[in-house]
C-alpha cells in the first residue's frame, strides 16, 4: 500500500463536492519513502461517489512523481 491516511476526516455522506474538496486537503501522504519518478500507478477503489477522494489521492501520488495516475472503481454512484 502506498497511501497513509494522516487523519480523520470524518463522514463525508451530507458533504457537496466542495465541501468534500476541503475536507480532504493535505488527508493522505506516502506509508513509506519511495521513488515514484515516472511511474503509472494504479489507484483502486470500490465505489467512488464524487471522486474527490480518488483525487486528492492521485494529487499526492503525482507530487511524489508519479507520471501517470489511473482509477479503477467497483462502482460509482450517482
Amino acid at each position: 500500500m502506498l497511501l497513509q491516511r494522516q487523519r480523520d476526516t470524518g463522514s463525508q455522506r451530507a458533504l457537496d463536492l466542495a465541501a468534500r474538496q476541503v475536507n480532504l486537503r493535505g488527508a493522505f501522504r506516502l506509508a513509506r519513502a519511495v521513488r515514484l519518478d515516472g511511474l503509472h500507478v494504479a489507484l483502486v477503489d470500490d465505489v467512488m461517489t464524487s471522486g474527490a477522494t480518488l483525487h486528492e489521492a492521485a494529487s499526492v501520488l503525482k507530487a511524489h512523481g508519479a507520471a501517470c495516475v489511473s482509477v479503477i472503481v467497483a462502482l460509482r454512484t450517482p
